[in-house]
């Protein structure tokens, strides 16, 4: 029986039904909390137990001082959790192989179930291997079920296995627009003992992006698959009660402009000042002008800018969206009562505590592009065209953006610029002084290539690739309804996207293509090559398929850097794809507008697009739609029946899905032969009781890593070279390289992924200056070799090891194997300069120790080379776990010391590094249950 100590726990009749609920203003003052917080409080009131959940955590949250660095922890308990199949998978695997452990120990392997309801959408796994053909649906479902049958069985097994455990088939739509428009019920019911409990709708998600839900009033953030299955089984979630910054909106956004420019500006915004690790609240006049699916972008894009969360709280738009998308009448009842009687109704001249107000007049957002590599890198549209050419001629981002600024306040360049010739890029020599320069030059190498019988052109900086992707936009029906206005007026004008372009098409659900064949959109989008190519995430995670073979062979013959156009999220290095170096975030109407333009040579707002059918020049203004036009077909064409029939069958699948065979049992029948599904080693030779702590002597580098290294360049999700560690095993195993399709798709087989780990195409390890990918050096020696080898040499020699790295380690995706292959490398422990939230979290979940260096200190600061020995001292024999510790480095002969922060930041965590692990901690903890 709960606690009840603040005597919270009371009623809530809606529409003559009862609920039981815990009111937030038995906490005094909670008024001034928050939206997040409030969330947070009425988590612990619900689950106080005395044990887990204490009064004394209750009052540290009611008694928070927003300007304090976050110090006290709580346990918090989500509603449910959400999953893809990347990360999914894995769990999946991870959970079955720890039934097997319980089975070995004497445990009952049922008790490995699901506590909470858990959800996993099957989106990551379609590749656009065909586009801009009427069938390129279907032979994209038919070759991703082929490639990923051995997964979907496991899937289809776990959800016939595992209580409260369901699935979303493939070729369904993206998990963050499925939740936003279907799973999701801000308002949550349960049965309980006390009757029928209402809560938040809260929950994890094992993908980054996973606060898009935020937007709805659904408070909820990305975790590691390894923190997702700890909480599926029942153990809350240790955090600190974070800071939370405001986000004041004033104004409305201006004509010409979208929700992904919006994003891009609030990306870079909060990027500056430094959110990761908090929570960020919306709230002020603002937030009424902005509607829910740009509130969901807003969400969506919180990892870019580094915030666990970004919430929008509840209002008459979050009501008006339920009604939109289908949900029920009692349960939109029920949501606006229990808000208002929670005080998590939004009050627009309500301005609760915060540790910091950021105030957004939305009137100032203009066009703009994000990239070439980070999200967070906002490029004005005017700016593109003059920071694209210096950014090809070396210059900084910040340097190319200015630059770009100011050639955008002359008329524009000359379609016949001349150019400085060069063959390849530097990107480290210093930036160019412009001034005294009549022009600008930027390398060019002209290549002809022949496109269906015709003479092309592409040189550094085409555009190759042009998606509408991604949950961040493809949820929005205004930008994609305007993308479409945009190509149906194109269209008729006479312009066509370039032949060199790879234009694809895919929706974060069913309900876009029936709102685009509704509205007579469809055959436009056709024409210029954006016909549907799959319902998932494609090339925002790099499945964007193989380029135009005569593309692919230009860009690698003559090392062109070209660029993708994507109305994704993410554009780290190499995600995209491999041969694409420059990577631009957009909205879906200037994605298209790229793929007419097919070069960010062009200038989008001066520049023509090309000749109507009359010879005339066609501009950007000419065919962008306005927002009344937008509103007009948005309303004519969008309504709930579209919602409630798209998902009426959501777990039903395909033939394909339904045929598949299922074994029966209460234990995965693991098949040897399978590359795609292997049983993990995570629980091989784990006792009931944990080993003693020691300390680390004689560590080796594997690889030393610069700034803003991502879980992408860590455990890359994309393609599988055949001249890889895991390319080589997977021909080793009889699979050719037509069939290896993507590491993210493998991710349920170890032998891949290690051979995966630190392989990204871009990964630059100071070890082996000059060489991009996955190598190193086997130290103390000079050659050069994989890191795979390497770290198999070193696990023969019984040498452990370490990884050096800057500053923001481990950002990006919330992706597991990212500290699983770290793990089985052989890591013990990483040294940075600063870590991204999930990432350092998973560390500790895998057994890894993350060390962080003083303020101001850098391994390049203290003159850490990487050939170094390293020792670590101060774990062996502590009852607690030290602040800092102790790194001895020794080189040349000589040893110096130098002290270093434990990033194990709550006892928790402590709990998890010293059991191995969060998976051997849980094992054991279901296993003293049972005694």
């Amino acid at each position: 029986m709960p606690a009840n100590s603040f005597n919270s726990r009371s009623n809530l009749d809606v529409d003559g039904r009862n609920y039981t609920i815990h009111r937030i203003d038995a906490i005094k003052d909670s008024a001034r909390l928050p939206y997040s917080l409030k969330v947070l409080l009425e988590n612990l009131l619900r689950n106080e137990d005395g044990r887990l959940v204490t009064a004394e955590q209750i009052n540290a949250l009611a008694s928070w001082d927003p300007a304090a660095e976050a110090k006290n922890e709580i346990q918090y308990t989500p509603a449910r959790v959400l999953m893809q199949d990347f990360t999914g998978v894995p769990c999946v695997v991870d959970l079955v192989a720890m039934r097997d452990a319980m089975t070995a120990l004497g445990g009952d392997p049922k008790k490995v179930n699901p506590l909470i309801p858990a959800e996993l959408v099957i989106d990551h796994s379609v590749i656009a291997d065909v586009f801009a053909r009427s069938d390129a649906f279907s032979v994209n479902a038919d070759f991703e079920f082929k490639r990923n049958q051995e997964r979907y069985q496991l899937l289809r097994w776990a959800q016939h296995s595992f209580d409260d455990f369901l699935v979303v088939p493939p070729d369904t739509g993206i998990c963050h627009q499925v939740n936003l428009e279907y799973l999701s019920r801000v308002v949550f019911t349960r049965e309980g003992p006390d009757g029928t409990a209402a809560y938040p709708d809260t929950l994890v998600g094992t993908d980054s992006h996973t606060p898009m839900v935020n937007g709805l009033g659904v408070l909820g953030w990305g975790v590691g698959g390894i923190e997702a299955e700890a909480s599926m089984l029942g153990q809350p979630m240790s955090m600190l009660i974070p800071q939370v910054v405001g986000l004041k909106l004033t104004g409305e956004l201006p004509e010409g402009t979208t929700a992904t420019d919006l994003v891009l500006t609030v990306a870079e915004l909060l990027r500056k000042i430094r959110v990761v690790g908090k929570f960020v609240d919306f709230f002020g006049p603002g937030v009424s002008n902005v509607p829910l699916a740009t509130r969901a972008t807003l969400g969506n894009m919180s990892p870019e800018y580094g915030s666990t969360g970004a919430l929008f709280p509840i209002d008459s738009e979050t009501l008006d969206y339920l009604r939109l998308t289908g949900r029920e009448e009692h349960q939109i009842k029920l949501v606006e009562a229990y808000a208002k009687t929670q005080g998590l109704w939004h009050d627009p001249d309500h301005v609760p505590d915060f540790s910091q107000v950021v105030e957004l007049d939305l009137g100032t957002v203009q066009p703009s592009l994000a990239g070439p590599t980070r999200p967070q890198d906002r490029i004005p549209l005017a700016a593109a065209q003059g920071a694209v050419r210096r950014l090809l001629a070396g210059d900084t981002h910040e340097d190319a953006i200015s630059g770009g600024l100011d050639d955008a306040s002359e008329e524009s360049f000359p379609a016949s610029d001349p150019v400085a010739i060069s063959s390849r890029i530097d990107r480290d020599e210093p930036p160019r002084d412009y001034s005294g320069e009549a022009v600008l030059t930027w390398p060019s190498t002209p290549t002809q290539i022949d496109v269906g019988g015709n003479a092309e052109t592409v040189d550094h900086g085409s555009v190759v690739i042009a998606a509408i992707t991604s949950c961040t936009n493809t949820s929005n029906p205004t930008v994609m309804l305007g993308a479409a206005l945009l190509a149906k007026k194109a269209v008729e004008l006479g312009l066509r996207s370039k032949p060199w372009v790879k234009t694809t098409l895919a929706p974060g659900s069913r309900v876009v293509t029936d709102y685009y064949n509704r509205s007579g959109l469809t055959p436009y989008l056709e024409t210029l090559g954006f016909n549907l190519v799959g319902y998932g995430c494609t090339t925002c995670i790099g499945n964007s398929g193989p380029l135009i073979p005569e593309v692919s062979e230009a860009v690698n013959s003559h090392d062109l850097t070209v660029a993708s156009v994507l109305s994704g999220n993410r554009n780290f290095e190499g995600r995209i794809h491999g041969e694409v170096k420059m990577n631009f975030l957009a909205s879906p109407p200037l994605v298209i507008a790229y793929a007419l333009a097919g070069s960010m040579h062009v200038d989008l707002l001066n520049d023509s697009l090309g000749e109507d059918t009359e010879g005339n020049p066609v501009y950007l203004r000419d065919i962008w739609p306005t927002s009344a036009e937008v509103k007009a077909v948005v309303d004519a064409n969008l309504e709930a029946s579209m919602f409630t029939k798209g998902y009426a069958d959501v777990y039903h699948g395909d033939e394909n899905w339904r045929s598949m065979h299922i074994p029966d049992g209460d234990q995965f029948a693991w098949d040897d032969t399978s590359t795609y599904v292997q049983s993990p080693p995570y629980f091989e030779g784990v006792g009931r009781i944990p080993e003693p702590l020691a300390d680390i002597t004689g560590a080796r580098v594997l690889v030393n890593l610069g700034d803003s290294v991502t879980t992408d360049h860590i455990s890359p999700a994309g393609a599988i070279r055949k001249d890889s560690p895991a390319g080589a095993y997977l021909m080793d195993k009889g699979v050719a390289p037509a069939d290896f399709n993507s590491y993210g798709s493998r991710r349920g087989n170890h032998h891949v992924m290690i051979r995966g780990t630190f392989a990204n195409v871009r990964l630059r390890n100071k070890l082996v200056p000059g060489i991009e990918g996955g190598f190193t050096r086997h130290l103390p020696g000079t050659e050069t070799t994989s890191i795979f080898d390497a770290s198999l040499a070193y696990q023969k020699e019984n040498i452990p090891l370490v990884v050096l790295a800057g500053s923001d380690y481990g950002s990006g995706s919330s992706r597991d194997w990212a500290a699983k292959g770290t793990l089985l490398l052989g890591v013990k422990a990483v040294l940075a300069t600063s870590y991204e939230r999930i990432h350092r979290s998973n560390l500790i979940g895998m057994g890894v120790l993350p060390l962080q260096f003083r303020d101001g200190e850098t391994a390049e600061s203290l003159g850490l080379t990487g050939e170094e020995v390293f020792s670590i001292a101060g774990l062996a024999g502590t009852e607690s776990l030290p602040a800092e510790v102790t790194v001895s480095v020794e080189a040349d002969g000589a040893t110096r010391t130098i002290p270093m922060r434990v990033r194990i930041d709550t006892p928790a965590e402590e709990a998890y590094y010293r059991h191995g692990g969060i998976l051997q901690y849980v094992l054991r903890q279901l296993l003293d249950a049972e005694d």
